[in-house]
């Protein structure tokens, strides 16, 4: 079919790879040109009827970790990536930032309140981990980490999706799966934002965030304990609640606290800019 770009681009891919680079023997009297679809499909864990599915276009609506299956498989490279996820918004007829941009209006009681909890840490995150709104304690806290570079900013993707995060989480592991949990959770509960989310992730990461994902079957701790390797301020030791926010979007009120006098010290430096 001509408007199977998704099907041809996976044909495609699948095509120009090798057995060589993907460790597998080439034998003799191979009529394909690159893998096979027997192969492909038990190097991603699929089944060959269902990658032949993908690959005719009788089937245009993979799952995200399916897709981030065979981008591991073909060793896709990141702008690989990035096209595959475009490719899949495009046959569902959305926008890559269509769900991930509807996000709500804060109320002023909200903005004041995070006004008044300054210097503390503190931001309103949506289901999807969307920073709506924070303290500038909060900002300069994260400013340093890399967490602000992006628009919108959002602290899932940076879990998992920049390597300066496992330098400032020195336990990015336990970090990353409560921030799946939190992120599954939602989807579970019917948030459309953080659905697309996981499965942008899915694509983008492959298995280093599908299987945290779908093992994430237990509800996120809302109180607990994280390392910081602040680059500017050093070891901090934060403890954090996430409180609800009263209303129908499910927002949530993220604030941190230093559990020891060092911490409380490095954090009144960071804030008074003695630390540089």
């Amino acid at each position: 079919m001509a408007d199977n770009v998704l099907g041809g681009f996976l044909r495609a891919r699948r095509e120009a790879v090798t057995p060589a680079e993907v460790g597998l023997p080439a034998g003799p009297r191979r009529r394909t040109p690159g893998l096979r679809r027997g192969e492909l499909a038990e190097l991603a864990g699929i089944s060959v009827e269902y990658l032949t599915r993908l690959e005719r276009g009788s089937d245009r609506h993979p799952s995200g970790q399916v897709l981030g299956a065979l981008a591991d498989a073909l060793g896709f490279t990141a702008d690989e990536r990035v096209h595959l996820y475009r490719l899949i918004k495009a046959s569902a007829g959305t926008s890559c930032a269509f769900a991930l941009s509807q996000v709500a209006e804060l109320r002023p009681t909200v903005r004041t309140l995070l006004d008044q909890l300054d210097p503390a840490p503190a931001c309103v995150l949506t289901p999807h981990g969307e920073l709506l709104a924070s303290t500038a304690g909060f900002r300069r806290l994260a400013a340093a980490t890399g967490l602000l570079d992006e628009e919108p900013v959002n602290l899932t993707r940076f879990v998992f999706g920049d390597p300066r995060a496992r330098t400032v989480f020195p336990d990015w592991t336990r970090v990353a799966e409560e921030r799946a949990a939190v992120l599954r959770t939602a989807a579970d509960l019917g948030d459309h934002p953080a659905a697309v989310l996981a499965e942008e992730l899915a694509i983008m990461l492959g298995a280093e965030f599908s299987r945290r994902y779908a093992a994430a079957v237990v509800l996120p701790a809302w109180t607990g304990v994280e390392h910081w390797a602040h680059p500017e301020a050093g070891p901090l030791t934060l403890g954090y609640e996430s409180l609800p926010v009263p209303g129908t979007d499910e927002l949530r009120l993220l604030v941190y606290l230093p559990v020891d006098q060092a911490t409380a010290a490095a954090l009144a430096a960071l804030q008074s800019g003695a630390v540089v």
